[in-house]
């Protein structure tokens, strides 16, 4: 763990997607968990009330990790514990560069082993890139897709055809739904118990709406109902956005070397911008985002 300095005895608030504290999406981070059990972590988790908070304790025997830079860490919302959570990785990544500085870092988490790299752009902010495990997608039933667009209140025009419904996953699973039009990804207002309770049967993490900009095919706008986690909407992603890249490569929407931009949060007056990288020969997807401190 960090030893230079003790951990705080609150969690500390980071913002990730954005350099403005008042954009992208918050989570909680604690850097010294060792104290605390799964109980207490979603008590505290709770109590802060993002969508998620990371804990951080000593690595596991084994995890190949620069000394002093490899760390357990388990993620947990208001109202469960996740495998994986994209936005809190690059919140924790960027709370450790400010006190250990940039390089790279490990987390060993439920889903796997994430490599991060922590660098400074030219206009100073910490920018943070993790790489996934290995994605994959599925597909679902159709009585499941009948049922998702129900408690969305999305009449099935209203879907893109050019991105059929799948399951996708990089470390969570989430559901891609493709919006016809940025009107349609506007206007969102859901029933929360009914798409939980589809969720929890399907195992999902959220939902992943998404619309295209015609423009030049590799920018889209992005949202992500999380009433699993005890959240209607979540501001920005990380996860999502790695498995919509999972996506977005294997239905060969996007050429298999391609950087995307994902707008988030512009709805909900939190914007992001998540960055997608896929690689050509590297199964794996790489998101990369910006954040920063939230003054108390």
């Amino acid at each position: 763990m960090i030893t230079d300095a003790p951990a705080p005895a609150a969690p500390l608030h980071y913002t990730a997607f954005s350099t403005d504290p008042a954009g992208g999406n918050p989570a909680g981070v604690v850097l010294d968990a060792t104290s605390l059990d799964a109980s207490a972590m979603l008590a505290t988790a709770a109590d802060l009330g993002y969508s998620e908070t990371a804990f951080l304790t000593a690595p596991p025997e084994g995890l190949d990790a620069e000394p002093g830079r490899g760390f357990t860490v388990r993620y947990f919302s208001p109202q469960a514990e996740v495998p994986f959570c994209g936005h809190a990785t690059i919140a924790t990544a960027i709370a450790l560069a400010d006190r250990i500085g940039p390089g790279d870092l490990t987390f060993a988490t439920l889903a796997g082993t994430i490599p991060i790299t922590v660098t400074r752009s030219p206009a100073g902010h910490l920018l943070a890139t993790l790489t996934t495990v290995e994605p994959h997608t599925a597909p679902i039933e159709d009585a499941d897709v009948t049922e998702a667009l129900a408690a969305l209140g999305w009449p099935a025009a209203d879907l893109d055809p050019a991105f059929p419904p799948r399951v996708a996953y990089a470390g969570a699973r989430h559901l891609v739904l493709g919006a016809a039009t940025r009107e349609r990804l506007a206007d969102l207002a859901y029933d929360f118990e009914r798409l939980k309770a589809l969720m929890l049967r399907l195992d999902l993490v959220t939902v992943q709406l998404v619309w295209r900009e015609a423009a030049d095919g590799t920018t889209f706008h992005v949202r992500n109902p999380f009433p699993v986690g005890g959240v209607v909407e979540d501001p920005a992603t990380g996860a999502a956005a790695a498995a919509f890249g999972a996506y977005a490569r294997e239905l060969a929407l996007v050429p298999g070397d391609a950087v995307l931009t994902l707008h988030q949060g512009a709805d909900m007056g939190r914007p992001g911008t998540l960055t997608v990288t896929l690689t050509e020969g590297d199964p794996r997807i790489r998101v990369s985002g910006t954040g920063t401190e939230i003054p108390a």
